[in-house]
């Protein structure tokens, strides 16, 4: 059984990495393709992004994998077989036990080690990309159009950084269209913003009430082009990123140097100890849901719904406790009562397929409470 499992986990997880990992190189895609940037750094970013994306689809894929290997080993009385030779439900759950902290044991890897190191790698790579203006902003001989409403233009680029016959079209405002041209101008950097410095030149501003052109000659006029600019900060020591380690030793100073709270850091910590457990119960409870059902020639689709809807109550559970957590660091116990809540959860299921007495017993008194109404 555990062989089946696995083969269909790496097949659920192969085709679900798949589809998330493209959806989001897309949109990384667009993003990175429209700043002037290159395949190479397209592929780059996707890779570092994969280790994300493989950690949100592992649950996913545990609770797929047990799924159909259960109903498949239903549907060709298989289970029936095994139950018939003295095999309890607890005995059966063993190598679903043994799958799930496998994935468990895959889930800390990525939790405590690839995706804090790839999450750092990455904001260190789109702080060096946006500090790269002339990726994006200077590109001579083409119309650039680096936000809605904004048009830029530069027919030479110098080798000493001049730029000329430049022209720069504001249409942000419907109300006062401006254009600047000039002759010559340069990129300066201020503090945490960047201006284009234009030197000798026109501004005609179009001002829609009345249609009257507005006409000004200058010297030198300077652009802040910081909104047109995504800054994207470096940031090596932000929570998600940390080391588990730094934040067991130190989370009040993780809290501190990234302006948040220690409720924020504890919650991050904690959630790689809990991710691995979330591998194990989706797991178990796809498998104890599905032997509630016994054979049947109509295959254990109630089944299926039912140990999704009881892991969708699961993840509510832990989205409800998120906000207490939040509020208070003392109330970090509280991120393990969604797995705590899941294994129980298993425990019972498995209980009542090892007892179907009592099963049977509450569908007999269901059915009468609904008979005599």
């Amino acid at each position: 059984m555990l062989s089946q499992f696995m083969v269909l986990f790496g097949f659920f997880a192969l085709v679900l990495v798949s589809i998330f990992w493209i959806n989001k190189a897309v949109r990384m895609f667009d993003r990175l393709i429209s700043d002037g940037q290159s395949a190479w750094i397209f592929l780059e970013f996707t890779a570092l992004t994969l280790p994300g994306v493989i950690g949100v689809v592992l649950p996913i894929a545990a609770f797929a994998g047990a799924v159909y290997v259960t109903n498949r080993l239903s549907t060709e009385s298989e289970l029936t077989v095994m139950q018939a030779t003295g095999y309890s439900p607890w005995r059966m759950a063993r190598p679903v036990l043994f799958y799930g902290i496998i994935i468990a044991l895959m889930m800390s890897l990525l939790a405590h080690f690839l995706i804090p190191a790839s999450l750092h790698q990455l904001e260190m790579r789109k702080a060096e990309v946006s500090r790269n203006v002339t990726a994006k902003f200077l590109t001579e001989g083409e119309f650039l159009h680096p936000a809605s409403g904004v048009t830029f233009y530069i027919r030479e680029i110098t080798t000493e950084g001049e730029l000329r016959n430049v022209f720069l079209s504001d249409r942000r405002d419907p109300e006062n269209v401006v254009t600047y041209t000039s002759t010559r101008a340069f990129l300066v950097r201020e503090g945490g913003s960047t201006k284009l410095v234009m030197l000798e030149g026109l501004a005609q501003t179009l001002r829609r009430d009345g249609l009257r052109l507005f006409t000004t000659h200058f010297d030198d006029f300077s652009y802040d082009i910081s909104p047109l600019i995504t800054q994207n900060r470096a940031d090596p020591d932000a929570i998600g990123f940390a080391s588990t380690q730094e934040l067991i030793r130190a989370p009040e100073v993780v809290a501190e140097r990234n302006n948040a709270t220690l409720p924020m850091v504890l919650q991050e910590l904690h959630n790689r100890f809990t991710q691995p457990l979330m591998c194990i119960i989706a797991g178990l409870i796809g498998f104890a849901t599905l032997l509630l059902g016994g054979y049947s020639r109509f295959g254990v689709w109630r089944q299926i719904i039912t140990a999704f809807v009881l892991l969708v109550g699961i993840k509510m559970i832990e989205g409800a406790v998120a906000g207490p957590v939040l509020s208070s660091a003392s109330m970090w116990p509280l991120l393990y009562l969604p797995s705590l809540c899941g294994f129980a959860l298993s425990s019972v299921l498995l209980h009542l397929a090892a007892n179907p007495v009592i099963l049977r017993r509450l569908s007999g008194r269901y059915n009468r409470a609904e008979g005599a109404a």
